[in-house]
């Protein structure tokens, strides 16, 4: 009997040890899954806190581990609002990951742990005064159509989409109708995901219209000149043609989840690429793509401060969108594929913005054309415009025509971004509609289906 019991305990003791092993190692070393898990919650939570005004408790068991990979629920965050932080990691202390707030800025990932660096990257922002009183666009109030039809089809949870937290129907200039999910209002600023990306486009015409850059333009970074790349222009790249690697693949550690989890430089990483590719032959959807873009209007700019300004005094400024934060990396670098924060009306400003071509209160904020330009199909792809925009709704991207098909006007285009965002825009209905939400895309939701009948409802 003693004997078994030695046994019994040599064998405790040794499952003791393996398991003081594992953790040692996912401690000193953890795989680049948990530092990908740590760091997609530190910069959702502290985003989502530090710009929304969330509870980070709510963020993290709704918009992180409820819609994420089974990892994520063992994720445990702290935040220490005095400093601006954000830490994350497995059980709350493998496989650590930091975000820090900043002025102006928003959150930055900060994937080497060099908090002192990414603090000194800020803009002083002063708060915009905001008229509650003036009719949107100019102010804030809507007066909402009192057409039943409209609101009903507003209060259709199967229209609107599971996890809806807004939407917004503009016609003619005017919000006609709003609604919004539980616990989020027109104060809530909500991320875009991938709608960033039209954005950023627009920021490049800006510095278009000012002659610091041209879609011509090619031999965008010193290495490239030296081989293949050297033939990428900037157009290639904002029709998402370049023909450089990046994997888009967002289930576990691809390119995309490394650049914007684990990489302090996004755009170094992915100007690092090779060619997979012939130049501007191929349509390759890709984040790193919209990153390089950034750092290139930004260096177009020359001046790194008022580059870190540009956005709000050459576009959200002059439209109104004064809740808009676009955020960068730790090198100070937007990251223009994903991470802009904006109010549903404010998203519905530039999506007004675009149907007017790019004009504003009479002014001409992007070169005359140049939305027309970004509209155009990309000669890679037939659902991808010229300039970061879709031209085919979710789920009809490998399906052109699929919207005309399905009754939809034919000028008809779309802002998308991740689980669920988007902003249709149809310039011969004066229309445009903002849906935002946690919505992800196995869930299978088709906003044109909204989209539709809103149109038949306002014709």
């Amino acid at each position: 009997m003693r004997f078994v019991v030695r046994i019994v305990k040599w064998l405790l003791g040794l499952i003791a040890l393996a398991v003081a092993a594992l953790f040692a190692w996912l401690y000193v070393a953890p795989p680049e899954l948990i530092r990908v898990g740590s760091g997609y919650s530190a910069k959702i939570v502290c985003s989502n806190v530090f710009i929304a005004g969330r509870d980070a408790n709510e963020v993290l068991a709704v918009d992180v581990q409820a819609p994420g990979h089974p990892l994520l629920r063992l994720m445990r965050v702290s935040v220490d609002k005095n400093r601006g932080t954000v830490s994350a990691g497995l059980l709350g202390f493998l496989g650590k990951s930091v975000a820090v707030a900043r002025d102006g800025l928003g959150c930055a990932s900060v994937p080497d742990g060099d908090v002192g660096k990414v603090r000194r990257t800020a803009i002083h922002a002063e708060p915009s005064a905001v008229s509650r009183d003036a009719l949107w666009p100019e102010g804030e109030r809507v007066e909402a159509s009192q057409d039943p039809v409209i609101a009903k089809l507003l209060d259709d949870v199967a229209l609107n989409g599971t996890g809806m937290r807004a939407v917004v129907v503009v016609k003619n200039g005017r919000v006609v109708a709003e609604r919004y999910g539980d616990g989020f209002s027109d104060k809530t600023p909500l991320l875009g995901w991938s709608m960033t990306k039209t954005v950023n486009a627009a920021i490049v015409g800006t510095l278009v219209k000012d002659g610091k850059m041209a879609i011509t333009d090619k031999g965008l970074f010193a290495p490239w000149k030296a081989d293949g790349r050297a033939a990428i222009s900037l157009a290639d790249m904002l029709a998402m043609s370049s023909g450089l690697e990046f994997n888009e693949d967002y289930g576990d550690v691809a390119d995309v989840t490394r650049m914007l989890y684990l990489e302090p430089d996004m755009a170094d990483f992915a100007e690092a690429k090779p060619l997979a590719t012939e130049v501007g032959k191929v349509f390759s959807y890709s984040s790193g793509t919209a990153v390089m873009l950034s750092r290139l209007w930004q260096d177009a700019i020359g001046d790194k401060a008022k580059a870190l300004t540009w956005p709000r005094t050459a576009l959200f400024e002059p439209l109104g969108m004064h809740s808009a934060v676009l955020e960068t990396d730790e090198q100070g670098t937007f990251v223009g594929s994903s991470y802009l924060y904006a109010t549903a009306h404010d998203w519905a400003r530039f999506g007004q913005f675009l149907l007017q071509g790019g004009v504003w209160n009479g002014n001409q904020i992007l070169p005359a054309g140049f939305v027309d330009w970004m509209r155009e199909p990309a000669s890679a792809s037939k659902v991808y415009g010229k300039g970061q925009l879709w031209i085919e709704a979710p789920g009809d991207e490998e399906n052109p025509g699929a919207g005309v098909a399905a009754g939809l006007p034919k000028d008809i285009y779309w802002m998308e971004g991740h689980d669920g965002q988007t902003v249709a825009i149809i310039p011969s209905e004066q229309l445009v509609v903002v849906r935002l939400g946690l919505t992800p895309a196995k869930i299978g939701y088709r906003p044109q289906t909204m989209v539709g009948a809103l149109v038949k409802a306002l014709h």
